[in-house]
């Protein structure tokens, strides 16, 4: 917290050209950062959907190989099962010479043509005999070596019927897949009649198959148990295949010799094989690769641009104000002179225009003050001052007035005693301006005092009477806000009455509220004398404080709905006061809401 207020403060306190700067990079390294994190999550989704569509455009293509494998294992099967292949095998097998040989061979030479040897991607077929004589047929057909034609027949017969891939050698770059015919004959069932195979044409199979999968400068690979089966020459190694084959059915990407390339790979379904393409890097991402670059570099420039349109900005908005704080210190040292700069940045019809030519007026109106007025503001205060001192101090009057009570006393002169006692205080409690309210027992006791002096004017024709409970005294109120309606009572009431004046002072709580009521017997106020009284038009005699003061005070302390009422009288008259019923604890709360 300490760190993040003292960034604050610092903050505070800098300039506000480089406020907006920081507010303006900010917004920038924001957006930047927003979206950089929004690019490359659209890169990512882009590579991620080419990375898909190379695995899928290589599950296809294996697929497809594997589709066609899966032919020539259906015409291994279909050949070995041919009646007439077995009568042939069978014939040839029973006769080592002779005749029937001889035409048993002659009848596989013209079968084995119409067989399948001129299928696609077949490039022969090779029939060998129990004697390991060999027929062929086909677009390409070869002489299989003494040693390939017994690993042929040897291998094949371990598999007792099933099919066997062999893979290409250095003399015959042909696939070649082999299957043992065994009699399906009853009298001779599974008895073993010759060997058939199939050499087939795997460089035409893959251009076919791969021609999706964009290897122009790449590689199509199938390996076998590790070693690389197609194509015959490479440059992958033994190594590098078994990296690139540890993450089967995903993608990657990887180093060969000094090149990067973007690896797929699977596997068969059928047989032990692998199939891997690599396509080079760059080749596939190197439009994403400019993308990425172009929008840099845009941003970059983008960024440089802002900046100094932030910096041009900036100080666009604080030159005019570091001018007017120019001319501010040279006031401040008496010189109220216009430069040329001031009388250009006055000319400008924006907010800083403005604020200028205000500054103008107001240096010219202090100048005028100071060269006009300065004298006569002088004057008028050594005046004030001397008629301040010519006032006499009411402390003064207040122990003057206690002097002659006591003085009074001692000479028996009892009302001159009580009447100057009262007066001295109501002279107090005027002066004493520490709290704007007091007590309803204080303020009662300021009413005693006031009417102890009228008592002893008008004698008999004023009778009082104060009616306020004890548990009702400790209410606050504003000062002073019972003794003018006593004043009005008496000046409004008796004065203008010849019988005894009755004055009733009552207090009470009435529906959650302090009512304060002053009745008497006069003749009542008349509806004008009312309205005038509430609008403040007609001042009260005597101590000058009227109703619509005191209304407006307890308006000010308490709120609105509290107040003075005029409440209507068949005889005499009847002025309340509504206040809310808050006790001295209360105070503090009531003078902050009045000192604001």
């Amino acid at each position: 917290m300490i760190g993040i207020d003292k960034m604050k403060a610092v903050y505070a306190n800098l300039r506000i050209r480089h406020k907006t700067f920081l507010l303006i990079a900010g917004l920038m390294t924001l957006f930047g950062a927003s979206s950089a994190a929004v690019y490359q999550y659209a890169f990512a989704a882009y590579d991620e959907e080419l990375y898909r569509q190379a695995a899928k455009s290589l599950q296809l293509s294996s697929s497809g190989i594997e589709s066609e494998l899966l032919k020539m294992e259906r015409l291994l099967f279909r050949i070995s099962t041919d009646s007439q292949v077995q009568a042939h095998l069978q014939s040839v097998a029973e006769n080592s010479s002779g005749y029937e040989r001889y035409v048993a061979i002659d009848k596989i030479q013209e079968l084995l043509p119409t067989l399948g040897s001129l299928d696609k991607y077949v490039l022969s077929l090779q029939l060998f005999d129990n004697w390991q004589d060999e027929y062929a047929a086909g677009v390409h057909v070869v002489r299989t070596s003494e040693k390939r034609l017994r690993q042929i027949v040897e291998e094949s017969a371990i598999e007792r019927g099933q099919v066997r891939w062999f893979k290409p050698t250095t003399a015959d770059s042909a696939l070649l897949v082999a299957r043992q015919i065994r009699s399906i004959a009853s009298d001779n069932f599974l008895t073993p009649l010759g060997t058939i195979a199939i050499r087939i044409d795997m460089k035409a199979m893959l251009a076919d198959y791969t021609r999706s999968l964009n290897t122009n400068n790449g590689a199509f690979v199938i390996a076998d148990d590790g070693a690389v089966l197609y194509p015959e020459q490479t440059e992958i190694t033994h190594s590098d295949l078994g990296d690139l084959l540890q993450v089967n059915g995903q993608y990657q990407t990887a180093m060969i010799g000094d090149d990067r390339y973007f690896v797929t790979s699977t596997s068969s379904r059928y047989m032990d094989w692998s199939y891997v393409v690599l396509t080079p890097y760059e080749e596939i991402f190197q439009a994403v690769s400019t993308v990425r670059k172009t929008v840099l570099i845009v941003y970059l420039g983008l960024a440089a641009l802002a900046l100094v349109a932030a910096i041009r900005f900036s100080m666009g908005i604080t030159k005019p104000i570091d001018l007017l704080i120019a001319k501010m210190k040279r006031v401040q040292f008496g010189q109220f002179d216009h430069g040329e700069e001031d009388e250009e940045m006055a000319m400008r019809k924006d907010e800083s225009g403005q604020l200028h030519r205000s500054f103008r007026i107001m240096i010219s109106r202090i100048d005028e003050l100071i060269n006009e007025n300065y004298l006569k503001q002088l004057m008028l205060k050594e005046t004030k001052l001397k008629a301040l001192q010519a006032q006499i101090n009411p402390h003064f009057l207040y122990n003057t007035l206690d002097s002659i009570s006591w003085l009074a006393k001692a000479e028996g002169q009892r009302q001159i005693a009580e009447m100057v006692q009262s007066l001295g205080v109501l002279l107090h409690n005027s002066m004493n301006h520490q709290s704007p309210l007091v007590t309803l027992g204080e303020e009662c006791e300021t009413i005693r005092n006031y009417i102890v002096i009228q008592h002893i004017r008008f004698e008999e024709r004023l009778c009082f009477r104060l009616e306020v409970p004890q548990e009702l005294q400790g209410l606050l109120l504003p000062k002073l806000s019972l003794q003018p309606l006593i004043e009005n009572a008496i000046h409004y009431g008796m004065e203008t009455m010849l019988e005894t004046c009755r004055i009733d002072l009552r207090a009470e709580i009435e529906e959650g509220a302090l009512s304060i009521r002053v009745l008497d017997n006069g003749p009542g106020l008349p509806e004008d004398t009312v309205e005038r009284l509430r609008r403040g038009e007609l001042q009260a005699r005597g101590s000058g404080i009227g109703l619509r003061n005191i209304d407006d005070r307890i308006k000010l302390m308490f709120g609105e709905p509290w107040g003075v009422r005029i409440e209507p009288r068949s005889v005499g008259a009847c002025v309340a006061l509504l206040l809310p019923p808050r006790r001295e604890g209360d105070e503090e709360h009531v003078q902050r809401a009045v000192g604001g």
